[in-house]
């Protein structure tokens, strides 16, 4: 009985469908891209696929998000062939040249992968060097003309033959050939030099030429922690996330024990970190600048009185290193330092501004008022606030302790426990009591106006 079965499963798996992977990679190139095809590849591979189809239709993007999909499409064990419907200029050359196999729909053009900022003018020579490298060692990888792929960035070369299957080809009809000119290859000229493997004017062409018609297609889709993770890479919201967290935990420190602020402080910064991590953002030499920095903020918050060099030295080497985790670990051009010094000047004024509103408005809140005198019972319940210090308003005393913005006071023969109306006063410095209100004892400084 054992022999049918053994025999059924052998059958089904020799008439089983191939599957392919489809993915689609259109429009604007961002950090939230590589996360998804690292996902599929390793999906389209547990799952023994005969291949993944890269939809390719796209102007470009970050080099550096462009770097890693090329290292993941190089790393693959399945077929990734890119199916060019339409363009793939800049980035997405040097994506699509990572591809073992290259379709290309009539019309069709690949190149142009130079860096430049947002005016469109050339970027730094280390950029250029760096994109230029990374295109010649993977049309190397693939067994493509490297020359043609440098010319793709950079417009200094020139050349008049190139080596084709192994033969020397005078090149009359490429404009980039010549000094001064970018190399943009349409379908027909990628065809002619190699570059392409071949044309489909669908996606169904292509598994035709592939001899994989009757294929299942799996088609791939960000999902919602991919999708999240872009937003949070967005410039302006990590920036946010990161003025928040920085906020949080400063006012934190300023109260004693642990609150609202320095919870959502925290969260703040786990999600701009942990974002970050993820898309390889983060390096350890950024995490080291953001550590030095808190470090001297704590420094000056519990062995320094008053707020000075150490404290001022620690806010402006976080906001360094945040700006640091912002931009990736390889050379990029001044669109993206452009879009990240924006991002980080919104982000930080914008945190700024929503803090401050948002702890005015939390202050005046039910909820904000049970939260911070827990024990003040009503007086319709037979219940009475005062605690015999009424008397103590206009009195003159001594700090303590810091007040930041609560403390201990001397009085006399009393210590109490007080707060300021929302400034830091240090220790040993003369106070006047402004108000008595049940538990609630508010100073000013003496000399203060």
């Amino acid at each position: 009985m054992k022999i049918p079965i053994i025999l059924s499963l052998f059958i089904n798996v020799l008439i089983a469908e191939p599957i392919v992977y489809r993915v689609p990679i259109q429009g604007t190139i961002d950090l939230g891209l590589p996360p998804f095809i690292e996902r599929t590849i390793a999906a389209a591979e547990e799952e023994e696929a005969v291949a993944i189809i890269f939809d390719i239709d796209t102007f470009g993007g970050r080099v550096d998000a462009a770097t890693q999909i090329k290292d993941a499409i190089l790393g693959s064990k399945v077929l990734t062939v890119a199916f060019i419907n339409r363009r793939a200029i800049s980035a997405g050359a040097l994506i699509s040249l990572s591809c073992e196999k290259i379709y290309m729909t009539g019309g069709g053009t690949i190149g142009a992968a130079t860096a430049v900022d947002m005016q469109g003018k050339k970027a730094s020579e280390k950029v250029i060097s760096y994109m230029r490298e990374e295109m010649a060692s993977t049309a190397e990888k693939r067994g493509r003309n490297t020359t043609i792929a440098t010319g793709m960035v950079d417009e200094e070369l020139s050349f008049t033959h190139l080596v084709i299957s192994g033969d020397s080809v005078e090149v009359t009809d490429l404009e980039g050939r010549k000094e001064g000119k970018l190399i943009t290859l349409t379908t027909e000229k990628a065809l002619k030099y190699k570059i392409a493997d071949g044309e489909g004017e669908t996606f169904e062409e292509v598994l035709s030429a592939l001899g994989i018609a009757n294929a299942t297609i799996r088609s791939a889709k960000e999902n919602w922690s991919e999708n999240f993770v872009r937003f949070l890479t967005n410039p302006v919201v990590a920036s946010l996330l990161t003025t928040f967290g920085f906020l949080g935990i400063l006012f934190e420190l300023q109260s004693p024990g642990w609150g609202i602020p320095g919870t959502f402080g925290a969260v703040c910064l786990a999600l701009s970190l942990g974002a970050s991590y993820i898309v390889r953002l983060a390096t350890m030499t950024d995490l080291l600048i953001v550590f030095v920095g808190v470090l001297l903020l704590l420094v000056e918050v519990f062995l320094i009185p008053g707020f000075g060099l150490a404290g001022l030295s620690g806010i402006g080497i976080i906001l360094w290193g945040l700006y640091e985790l912002l931009l990736p670990d390889v050379p990029v051009g001044q669109e993206i330092h452009s879009m990240v010094l924006t991002g980080f000047t919104i982000g930080i004024i914008g945190g700024i501004i929503g803090f401050i509103l948002m702890f005015k408005l939390m202050t005046k809140t039910e909820f904000w008022q049970k939260l911070t005198s827990p024990n003040v019972q009503e007086k319709e319940k037979g219940y009475s606030s005062s605690i015999g210090l009424e008397d103590l308003t206009g009195e003159e005393g001594v700090t303590d302790t810091d007040l930041r913005p609560s403390g201990w006071v001397n009085v006399g023969d009393q210590r109490i426990f007080v707060v300021t109306e929302g400034s830091y006063i240090n220790k040993n410095e003369k106070v006047k009591i402004l108000s008595v209100d049940g538990n609630r004892v508010v100073v000013r400084k003496i000399n203060q106006k």
